[in-house]
């Protein structure tokens, strides 16, 4: 019992699952509702709104799946050491997850100059239009591609996830430890 870290995988997974799952529907479903407004100068403030109110979820998430990682770290230290392949897997996720966040926050960076510039023509959330003043295009330029950045580094988060739950298959574990002690020779 004292080796389960079920509350540590609940933060780690459900905060991951919230991270990923809010990212997509937001390029998808509330990008692409408020590109439907009929007012196309309404579209990006309307887009801005959902956003704002996603923000403190997102941000609970992230926070959930980091404190989650934290101390799955530290409750699988040894075997980090001794199984070999776990530190570089370790390694990955981590960067992975500066990868996430770095998109994450330039993809708020980029929503937020859209709706500070909003009140003008546009296409779609990051579709600029015929009149679309230059800056704003820039910014819906970024954001087309951070709005899609997102979703696939938490993707890839799920995935390193799934390989590193893996590692923890008895038959993992002494196949990695025995090679760990085999390459110490």
């Amino acid at each position: 019992m004292e080796n389960q870290q079920t509350v540590a995988r609940a933060l780690h997974d459900v905060g991951l699952a919230t991270w990923f799952g809010g990212s997509l529907m937001g390029a998808i479903g509330l990008n692409g509702a408020a590109a439907q407004e009929k007012d196309p100068k309404e579209r990006a403030r309307i887009a801005g709104i959902g956003w704002d109110r996603w923000v403190p979820v997102n941000g609970a998430a992230i926070a959930a799946h980091l404190v989650g990682s934290v101390l799955l770290l530290g409750g699988n230290k040894g075997r980090i050491a001794g199984q070999k392949g776990v530190a570089p897997a370790a390694l990955a996720k981590t960067a992975l997850t500066l990868g996430a966040m770095g998109a994450t926050a330039a993809a708020r960076w980029a929503g937020k100059e859209i709706t500070r510039l909003g009140d003008e023509p546009v296409e779609g959330v990051t579709e600029p239009g015929a009149s679309t003043p230059p800056e704003l295009a820039e910014a819906q330029k970024k954001e087309r591609i951070l709005q899609w950045a997102v979703p696939a580094s938490t993707a890839a988060l799920v995935l390193m996830s799934a390989k590193m739950g893996e590692q923890q298959r008895a038959g993992s574990v002494l196949q990695g430890v025995t090679r760990r002690f085999a390459s110490l020779r």
